[in-house]
Formats: structure tokens, C-alpha cells, sequence
């Protein structure tokens, strides 16, 4: 419950921040490393530029990046683990070979050259979060598959005449969903940190856009004067990490109640 509190008012702050809060660019020198008030929730930046409102409108990049990342390389993984668990050997260990070659490249050399490629901005996070998560989605996908594709339900629906597509999608994918959607839901916190990360360092998303990490970014350099942007930047971090972990403890009894203990 206090994951699910957590997640919706995260998620709620970032859909609603149009609403709740002034325009996050806009600058005010003479109001600049002002303290909380009603006026301004969490204070104000070095350029007086509304904390509250910078880490809400920061939510939505934070979101937007994360979930729809994990969810690309969610889509990936496990298609390319589905393929290679069931089809041919050779194929399998040709994915494989994939997989293992683009889950031994550093995140961060990853995000260096991606981000000289491309440039700083979002779908550089996004194509970092992408290659470094898929093979691990594929490596488990690719895991249960193989150990489903003998089971007896799947030999008795091949006996029928049933084609790889229909068993795939109807017995192996049903089966292995859920353990993948756990890791899928705790993954989600990792890949704010990666994206905060990036922008702290200036690899992400570029001023004035608000995010995350370029708050804490500006909130570091000034910390002498206020230390409300550092605040302002790490809160909703942890928040969010913690209201993702306890969400994917969740789903994980929902999943799989046999790894529940003791009394519920």
C-alpha cells in the first residue's frame, strides 16, 4: 500500500504539474536562494526559479524516460529471450552471443559514446537504459522458456498441432511474465538514477529544461549559499525509489505467493 501511495503521487505530481505549480523556467534573480513558504514550497534556485515547481515538471522527464525505456527494453528482451529459448541451437547461441557482448559494456562508457554520437538529450538516457537492460530481460526470458518448452502442457498442445507462435504466446509467455514484470517494476529506480546521473554530469537533459539531476547539478555548485535545490533534487529520488521497490515487493507476492512466509 505505501508503494502504491508513493508511485500515484509521484506519477500524479508529474501528470498535474501544470496545475500545481508556476512555470519552472521562469527566472526571478531578486527572489534567488529564497528558503520554503507558502510562496515557494521548497524554495528557490540561484536564479530564483521555483524549486517546487522545477522537481515536479523534472517528475515527468523522470517518468516518461524510465518507463518508457524499461518498457522498450522489456518488449526486446523478452521477445529476443522467447526466440532464443525456443527456437533452434544455433540461433540460441547466436542471441546469446549478443547478449553477453552488449551486457559487458560499462554503462557509463556506453553513455559516453552514445552521448558523442548523439548529442546530450533524453533518448540518449533512453537508448543507454535500453542496451543495458534488454539482455538482462532476455537472459530470463530465454531461461524460462526452456524450461517450459518441454513441460507436458506445452508437449501435449504441440501433439494437437499447435505452431511455435501459438504456443509461445498462449502457455510460455502467460508463464513467464510475471517474474520478468518484478524485475521490470524494480528496475524502474535504477534507470531515474541512471537518467539523474547522466544529467548531473551533463550527459542527459540540458538546462533549462528541469530534471532531476541538472537540479541537483546547480543545487551542488550553490550549496554554500542553499542547500534547498540539493534537497529539492534528492527527495524525490528516494521517494521514488522507495515507492517502486515496495511496489515490485508487491507484485512480487502477487506473482508468486509461494515465496510469502508466515502469516499474512
Amino acid at each position: 500500500m505505501l508503494g502504491t501511495v508513493l508511485v500515484v503521487l509521484v506519477v500524479l505530481g508529474a501528470v498535474f504539474a501544470g496545475l500545481l505549480a508556476p512555470d519552472p523556467i521562469a527566472m526571478a534573480p531578486i527572489d534567488r536562494f529564497l528558503t520554503p513558504s507558502m510562496d515557494h514550497l521548497l524554495g528557490t534556485d540561484n536564479l530564483g526559479r521555483d524549486l517546487f515547481a522545477r522537481v515536479l515538471f523534472g517528475g515527468r522527464i523522470a517518468l516518461v524516460v524510465s518507463l518508457g525505456s524499461t518498457a522498450a527494453s522489456l518488449l526486446l528482451g523478452v521477445a529476443a529471450g522467447l526466440v532464443a529459448g525456443y527456437g533452434p541451437r544455433w540461433l540460441d547461441n547466436l542471441l546469446l552471443l549478443i547478449f553477453d557482448a552488449l551486457k559487458s559494456f560499462p554503462t557509463v562508457m556506453l553513455a559516453l559514446a552514445l552521448v558523442t554520437l548523439l548529442g546530450p538529450s533524453e533518448w540518449a538516457v533512453v537508448l543507454v537504459v535500453i542496451i543495458a537492460n534488454a539482455p538482462s530481460y532476455a537472459r530470463m526470458a530465454r531461461t524460462q522458456t526452456m524450461s517450459l518448452r518441454h513441460a507436458q502442457f506445452v508437449e501435449a498442445e504441440r501433439s494437437l498441432g499447435a505452431g511455435a507462435g501459438r504456443i509461445i504466446a498462449s502457455h510460455i509467455l502467460p508463464n513467464i511474465v510475471g517474474p520478468i514484470l518484478i524485475v521490470a517494476s524494480m528496475d524502474i529506480p535504477v534507470v531515474i538514477a541512471i537518467e539523474a546521473g547522466m544529467s548531473f554530469l551533463g550527459l542527459g537533459v540540458r538546462p533549462p529544461t528541469p530534471s532531476w539531476g541538472t537540479i541537483l547539478e546547480s543545487g551542488f555548485e550553490y550549496i554554500q549559499d542553499s542547500a534547498w535545490a540539493v534537497i529539492a533534487g534528492g527527495l524525490p529520488i528516494i521517494i521514488t525509489t522507495l515507492g517502486f521497490t515496495f511496489l515490485g515487493e508487491a507484485l512480487r507476492d502477487t506473482f508468486d505467493p509461494k515465496l510469502v512466509t508466515g502469516p499474512r
